[in-house]
């Protein structure tokens, strides 16, 4: 009985060292293949980055050129029939001119204004003449004193002199008061033009732009809006430059009006004084000359 235990015993070991070898053994095997790909997995990781990276500098000139606007106004510039550009040419023409006209007339406007202030030095004279030769050179004020001035000295001739005095200078210094207003309203019917006119211009554009684009939709026969896109965008930036032309115009030309009206008050003023002190002065004169011949 002991014998037979005892080789139970033993048989018992052997068949669990055997079970214990048999299910170690597919651990080893899977150890091994996941030992064995970690070397493979450590270089395909730089393979991977520099493929990522050559996609990258790859997709770069593409993003690049995806940033320029094809439908934008540099393409309208270069890739516009002649009739988009000539309304472009017409409405830069324009805009040069009312913006060219609205600067100088602040400037005009600019040196009136002190020239008028310099005035005053006209009334502290001890005469006319030498009020006169007291003001600048190329000033309205002193060219209408001396209008002022010829009117009372030079009264002759048959048709003339059958004018009173007081109708002469008046006459003579309203018609130099006029000279220097039409010289400040130079230019004033051009911002008028441009103001009312450059919508239109730039309407016309527009018509031109829609256009297009029903023409490139029929012969595509697709209304997709990589078709429509480019004439649709030309008609909107001939809208927008035909209003960015109009609104300057139009804002300058009521600015310098009012200007000048306000410029125009200090000359009709000074008119107006030198009238009175140059028909005194003729007056005391003619009144003189009449007691020495009598």
């Amino acid at each position: 009985m002991k014998t037979r235990a005892k080789l139970s015993t033993f048989l018992a070991a052997v068949l669990f060292a055997l079970t214990a070898s048999i299910a170690t053994t597919p651990a080893f095997a899977e150890d091994a293949p996941a030992a064995a790909s970690a070397p493979a997995a450590e270089t395909a990781a730089p393979v991977a980055v520099d493929a990522a990276a050559s996609v990258t500098d790859a997709a770069a000139p593409a993003a690049a050129k995806e940033v320029s606007n094809p439908y934008g106004m540099e393409a309208l510039l270069k890739g516009g029939d002649i009739v988009a550009q000539g309304t472009l040419l017409i409405m830069a023409i324009m805009s040069m001119g009312s913006w060219y006209i609205l600067i100088t007339k602040i400037i005009d406007q600019v040196k009136l204004s002190a020239q008028a202030k310099e005035a005053s030095k006209f009334w502290k004279a001890s005469s006319v003449s030498a009020g006169v030769t007291a003001l600048k050179v190329g000033s309205p004020f002193r060219f209408i004193a001396e209008a002022g001035v010829n009117a009372t000295q030079h009264h002759e001739g048959a048709l003339l002199e059958q004018i009173d005095l007081n109708s002469w200078v008046t006459m003579s210094i309203q018609r130099s008061v006029d000279k220097v207003q039409s010289r400040l309203s130079d230019g004033l019917a051009f911002l008028a033009t441009v103001g009312s006119t450059a919508p239109f211009v730039g309407l016309f554009g527009t018509v031109m732009g829609i256009y297009h684009a029903l023409v490139t939709i029929g012969a595509s026969g697709q209304s997709s809006i990589d078709k429509v896109a480019g004439p649709v965008g030309e008609a909107l930036i001939m809208t927008a430059i035909g209003l960015g032309v109009a609104v300057p115009a139009v804002l300058g030309y009521n600015f310098v009006v009012r200007r000048n009206k306000s410029c125009m008050e200090e000359v009709r003023a000074f008119g107006a004084d030198l009238h009175s002190v140059v028909l005194s002065g003729a007056m005391s004169k003619a009144d003189a000359n009449t007691k020495k011949a009598a």
